[in-house]
């Protein structure tokens, strides 16, 4: 019988709580604007057109900092790249509010997405370290939907927020939120699990048997040789499909509900969020148990097929519904969400193993262009 000091920690599982909650500010920081479009429109004499370009620019710089983000955090550790970006990002989000004009915001964005673009390929790299290849669907699939929880409670709760305090100072209150989580982390992350106080012999073990598998490629192969090899490319186009579907529900889905169906409408735009959430659980769930199956490539490809088929399905009923009630919309909306939201767990999954120890890089590479489409 194991005695309780044979038992093996689960340090691996609060850490993709810690990443949960990452996520969770990244998409709140980056919602914030577009509920707060009208104001910010109004208070700046901001056009249509220069609020698009305010959103556009934060995908450019977010999507051109990817790469050099990603292998910063392969070759410094995902603790110092994580820290330096949700400071730097989270900085950004409290200048906002100091925003006087148009041509203000839009330096201000391009300097918020550039630091943003650390986020995702910083936690990629600490996943990998952290959590065996077998764990990692379902490590990816909650640590992404953090990122649609803190949109939908975005949608929900900063509506309210800019009209208690304003929308200046709801940004300055989303920056403190992030520096916030920075502390936590610097105090209780470490690079390696061999070097965290609380993950006992049991469960180093455990996560270093299982870093690399029979899916993770050789370590000497060159990175463009990875990012150049057709499975990238097909992964990295996909992405840009996927990622232009959901940026909608980002940006322009709020202030067209209302434009389209008048004040009020825009109380089911977190519906689409939230079930991208369960979509993101549904597929690393899914990941998880065919990989368990013996099924390892498998499992990577199902949920990305079935998820696909119903962003085309979803999408192709949402262009009908212009003329029905805001609630049909939203329901077909929702169809193409929660399928696109099922290519996101086997994409980041599918890089750790053809990334390896170049995880932090080549998911940036796909980020990439999945934002730049986006743009």
């Amino acid at each position: 019988m194991n005695s309780p000091k044979h038992k093996m920690t689960h340090q691996r599982q609060m850490l993709v709580g810690l990443l949960f909650l990452h996520s969770m500010n990244t998409f709140m920081d980056r919602i914030c604007i577009s509920t707060a479009s009208d104001v910010i429109m109004s208070d700046l004499n901001i056009s249509a057109q220069m609020m698009g370009y305010i959103f556009a620019i934060f995908a450019v710089s977010y999507a051109l900092l990817q790469v050099p983000a990603g292998w910063f955090a392969d070759a410094y550790g995902p603790k110092k790249a994580l820290l330096i970006v949700v400071g730097f990002w989270s900085s950004f989000t409290a200048l906002t509010g100091a925003a006087w004009n148009a041509v203000s915001m839009l330096v201000i964005r391009f300097f918020f997405g550039a630091g943003e673009a650390g986020a995702f390929p910083g936690a990629t790299r600490a996943v990998y370290n952290w959590v065996p290849s077998r764990e990692r669907g379902l490590a990816n699939g909650v640590f992404h939907s953090g990122g649609r929880v803190g949109a939908a409670l975005s949608l929900l709760l900063m509506p309210f927020l800019i009209r208690v305090v304003g929308w200046r100072w709801t940004f300055v209150i989303n920056g403190a939120i992030g520096i916030a989580w920075g502390i936590v982390y610097l105090s209780w992350f470490r690079d390696h699990p061999k070097d965290h106080p609380g993950v006992n012999d049991a469960e180093r073990k455990y996560i270093e048997s299982g870093i690399q598998d029979d899916l993770t490629v050789d370590e000497k192969i060159p990175f463009g040789l990875i990012i150049t090899s057709p499975n990238m490319l097909l992964t990295m186009t996909q992405y840009i499909a996927s990622n232009m579907t959901f940026f909608i529900s980002l940006t322009w889905l709020f202030p067209y509900m209302k434009e389209q169906w008048g004040e009020g409408a825009e109380v089911y735009t977190p519906i689409p969020l939230i079930l991208g959430m369960i979509a993101h659980w549904t597929a690393g769930g899914l990941i998880t148990y065919l990989y368990k199956k013996g099924f390892h490539v498998g499992s990577r490809r199902a949920p990305a097929i079935i998820g696909f088929s119903m962003g085309v399905i979803g999408l192709i009923v949402s262009t009908q519904m212009a003329d029905s009630t805001p609630l049909a919309f939203i329901i077909s909306f929702s169809i193409a969400i929660f399928g696109v939201e099922m290519t996101i767990a086997p994409s980041w999954t599918f890089c750790m193993d053809i990334g390896g120890r170049k995880s932090g890089a080549v998911s940036g590479t796909m980020n990439m262009l999945g934002n730049l489409g986006s743009a």
